[in-house]
C-alpha cells in the first residue's frame, strides 16, 4: 500500500517532480516481478511480491476543489496503481459541509477523467456493502497516537476544548469503513485488479518495448521462437548500423584531427624556417664582427712587436752612443788641462773615467799644478 498527499500548487514545471517519484517507484516494483516471471527456473509462488496494490491519495480539507498538481498526480498513477481518494483532518471541517466537498470531489475526478478505484458490486456477497461504500467517497478520516479514557475503556481519540473525535467512530470519521474496506472485504480484488489490470499493462508495455508481439505484420499469430529471432535480427541490424555510423564518425573525427595536426605541423615548420633565417643572419652578423675584432688583435699585435722592436734597440745603442760620447769629452777635458798647464792625478784619472755626459766637471778637483 503506498499513500501520499496533495502538497501546494505552485504552477511550475517543477510540480512534475512531486509526482515522478511515486511513479518510478511503482514501476521499479512491476520491473522486479516482470524479471522473476521472466526467469528460466522462476519461483512466483515463494517470491516476495513488493508491488503497490492500493494508493491512499490524500486531500487536504480545503472546502473548494483540487488543485491542479493533484489531478495530475492522480493521472498520472491512476494507470498504475489503484487509487483510494481521502480526505485528511476531517474534523476541520462542517459535516454538511463535507458532504457538499465529498460530491465535488468526485464530480471533479469524473470530468477529469481519473479513474479511482471502485469497490466491486459483481459479487453477490459483498454486493450490497460495496455498492454503499462507493457512495461513501473520497473517506473523510480522523487521525491520532494518543488514546482518551471514555467511560471504562481507552480509545484512538483526538481532544479537543469543545469535545472529543473518536478515531473508529463511524459517525466521527470514515476510518472504520477505510479499514473495512481494505483489509476486510476487498484486499483479494485490490490484488487481483494490481496484477490483472495494472501490470499487465505494465507487462505488456515492456514487451512490446522488447520487440515481442502477439501476431507478425501480416496479422499471423508469432510464436515466442518467431519473436526472439526477429528481434534479435533487428538488434544485429541496428548493432551494424550504429557501428558503420560510429566507423564513419571515427573516420570523421581522424580526418579532422589530421587536418588540424597537418596545420600545427605547416605552422611549426614555417615558424622553424623563420627562426633559422635569423639564426644564420645572426651568424653571418657574430662572424663578420668576430673577423673585425680578429683583424684589430692583428693590428695591434703587429704595433706592439714594433714597439718591443723599437725600445729593444733603443736599449742596445744607447751604451754605444754615451760611451763615444765620454771618450770625446775625456778628449776634452784633457785638452782644456793640457791648456791651462795641470797635470791629471791616477785618482783624478779614475774619476774621469765615470763621468757621464750630463754631469758638471769640477775641473781644478781633477789636476795639479805642474
Amino acid at each position: 500500500m503506498y499513500s501520499t498527499s496533495s502538497s501546494e500548487d505552485t504552477g511550475s514545471p517543477i510540480s512534475w517532480y512531486c509526482y515522478q517519484p511515486i511513479v518510478d517507484y511503482i514501476d521499479a516494483q512491476f520491473e522486479a516481478y516482470l524479471q522473476e516471471e521472466l526467469k528460466v527456473k522462476r519461483s512466483l509462488f515463494s517470491y516476495h511480491d513488493t508491488r503497490i496494490h492500493a494508493c491512499l491519495y490524500f486531500i487536504s480539507p480545503t472546502g473548494h476543489s483540487l488543485k491542479t498538481l493533484d489531478l495530475l498526480t492522480m493521472k498520472s498513477l491512476d494507470s498504475k496503481v489503484n487509487i483510494i481518494p481521502i480526505i485528511s483532518k476531517a474534523d476541520s471541517i462542517l459535516k454538511t459541509e463535507l458532504q457538499k466537498f465529498k460530491n465535488k470531489l468526485m464530480s471533479e475526478l469524473v470530468s477529469n477523467d481519473v479513474q479511482i478505484y471502485q469497490f466491486p458490486t459483481d459479487d453477490e456477497t459483498v454486493s450490497q456493502v460495496n455498492t454503499v461504500m462507493n457512495g461513501h467517497l473520497p473517506f473523510a478520516v480522523v487521525g491520532s497516537t494518543e488514546e482518551v479514557k471514555i467511560g471504562n475503556k481507552m480509545v484512538k481519540a483526538r481532544q479537543y476544548p469543545w469535545g472529543i473525535v473518536q478515531v473508529e467512530n463511524e459517525n466521527h470519521c470514515d476510518f472504520v469503513k477505510l479499514r473495512e474496506m481494505l483489509i476486510c472485504t476487498n484486499m483479494e480484488d485490490l490484488r487481483e485488479q494490481t496484477h490483472a489490470r495494472h501490470y499487465e499493462r505494465y507487462r505488456r508495455c515492456r514487451l512490446e518495448e522488447m520487440g515481442f508481439r502477439d501476431i507478425g505484420p501480416e496479422n499471423k499469430p508469432v510464436s515466442l521462437q518467431e519473436a526472439y529471432e526477429a528481434k534479435r535480427h533487428e538488434f544485429y541490424l541496428e548493432l551494424q548500423r550504429k557501428e558503420e555510423e560510429m566507423r564513419q564518425h571515427f573516420v570523421q573525427r581522424v580526418k579532422e584531427k589530421e587536418t588540424v595536426l597537418k596545420e600545427a605541423e605547416q605552422e611549426i615548420q614555417s615558424k622553424f624556417d623563420r627562426l633559422m633565417l635569423m639564426h644564420q643572419e645572426e651568424k653571418l652578423k657574430l662572424e663578420k664582427k668576430k673577423k673585425a675584432l680578429e683583424d684589430d688583435m692583428a693590428m695591434f699585435n703587429k704595433k706592439k712587436a714594433n714597439a718591443e722592436l723599437l725600445q729593444a734597440q733603443a736599449f742596445v745603442s744607447t751604451p754605444v752612443v754615451s760611451l763615444k760620447r765620454d771618450k770625446d769629452r775625456k778628449k776634452l777635458l784633457r785638452g782644456e788641462l793640457d791648456k791651462i798647464g795641470c797635470k791629471i792625478t791616477p785618482s783624478a784619472e779614475y774619476d774621469l773615467m765615470h763621468i757621464s755626459v750630463s754631469e758638471h766637471i769640477d775641473v781644478s778637483s781633477l789636476s795639479t799644478k805642474k
